[in-house]
Formats: structure tokens, C-alpha cells, sequence
């Protein structure tokens, strides 16, 4: 963790929003989405719903309208309206401070609780998003993780509480931009010497080079 300490002394989240809530709708419609994309949708969509209490009241057919160019807006438009219904009905409008109530809330599950509880409650909380999970099992800092939450509970073990909550921007932004799923960037990745993806990768060169040679 050192290393990316050095590289990225700050790292955030790229979903753009001002208050928790934002926040909170922002993640659920990032799921097998872009950030991009989201940050192009939420600017009209807060303009309409700015608050829990409007969105709950929402007509489904407006909400979709708004974040139609998302990946599953009939699911997310659904969870969305819902967890607002919750969240004015049970929280007063405020978004809960912790994991395990994160979780109850519709198209929550538990990595947008962690990114939630770290990000705006500064929690020692670690979202687990396919860009971590990839990174982490290539860097050898998660070793054959089942799942998510597998891999979770393999870096909370050597990731400092105060460091679990950067940590998880550190992984994401390194996967999004260096480390990506296909054709990473291995010549200018500053952990190369240290990645598993890597290292196979160059012994599989040395094999072909050694056959072209018998």
C-alpha cells in the first residue's frame, strides 16, 4: 500500500454529487455501468428529484426517462423510487450511517454499502467492484478470492483500518486506467515487477521464444 501511497496520495471517488443521497443514487446506477455515463445522467435527474422525499413520490415512468441510457434502468428505476420510500419513511429522509443498514435499503447490496459507509462516513469499510477484485488477485494481495466478498475479507487482513477506505480508489482507479481487463498497460505500470498477471505473461513469452528456437 506504500507504493500506491506514493503514486496517488489522493484518490476519490469520479462519481460527481453533493450530498449523501447523491451519492447513493449515483452508486446504485453506476452497477455495470460507467462513471461517465452516470455523471451524465444524475446533473437532470438531481435537477428533478433533489431530494429522497420528491424521488419516493416519483412516477416510474419519469424516473426511467431520466436514466434510460443507464445499463438496467427498469431494475434500477424500481430500486431507486423504492429506497427513497425507505429512506423518507424509516430515516427522515437521511441516508444511514452503517453497512448492515446500507444493506436493507433496495438496490443496495454490500459494496455500495461500503462505498457509501467509507465514503461519506469515512468507515474502514472496502468496496469489492470488479476492477478491485481484478486487481487485487493479479497483485497478488487476494490469492484464488471466490467472490467479492471473499477477496473483501482477504484485504481488510493487511489493509490498515485507516487505510481501507483510499485503498479501495486506489485499486479502482488503477484497474480503470492502468490495470484494465484487457490489453493492460504493463509497460507503465509501476507494480509490474510485482504482478502475477505479468509475470505469467512474460513466462509465456520466454516459452515461445524458447520454441521458436528448437
Amino acid at each position: 500500500m506504500a507504493k500506491f501511497q506514493e503514486i496517488m496520495p489522493v484518490a476519490e471517488t469520479e462519481l460527481k454529487y453533493r450530498t449523501p443521497y447523491e451519492l447513493l443514487v449515483a452508486v446504485i446506477l453506476s452497477a455495470q455501468c460507467t462513471d461517465k455515463r452516470v455523471n451524465m445522467i444524475t446533473p437532470p435527474f438531481f435537477e428533478r428529484y433533489p431530494a429522497a422525499e420528491l424521488l419516493a413520490n416519483a412516477v416510474q415512468g419519469e424516473v426511467f426517462e431520466l436514466i434510460r441510457s443507464c445499463s438496467y434502468p427498469n431494475n434500477k428505476t424500481k430500486h431507486l423510487i423504492a429506497m427513497a420510500q425507505i429512506l423518507t419513511e424509516k430515516y427522515g429522509g437521511e441516508v444511514p450511517d452503517t453497512v448492515e443498514e446500507l444493506m436493507k435499503l433496495p438496490g443496495v447490496g454490500r459494496k455500495t454499502a461500503n462505498v457509501i459507509a467509507s465514503v461519506i462516513f469515512n468507515l474502514p469499510a472496502l468496496a469489492v467492484d470488479t476492477h478491485v477484485f481484478r486487481v487485487s488477485e493479479r497483485l497478488g494481495l487476494t490469492q484464488n478470492a471466490k467472490n467479492p466478498l471473499d477477496a473483501e475479507k482477504q484485504l481488510i487482513r493487511y489493509i490498515p483500518e485507516n487505510k481501507r477506505a483510499i485503498a479501495h480508489h486506489w485499486l479502482i482507479l488503477h484497474g480503470r486506467y492502468v490495470c484494465t481487463a484487457r490489453s493492460p498497460k504493463c509497460a507503465i505500470c509501476q507494480f509490474a515487477q510485482w504482478c502475477h498477471f505479468n509475470t505469467s505473461k512474460l513466462s509465456q513469452m520466454h516459452a515461445d521464444d524458447a520454441d521458436e528456437m528448437d
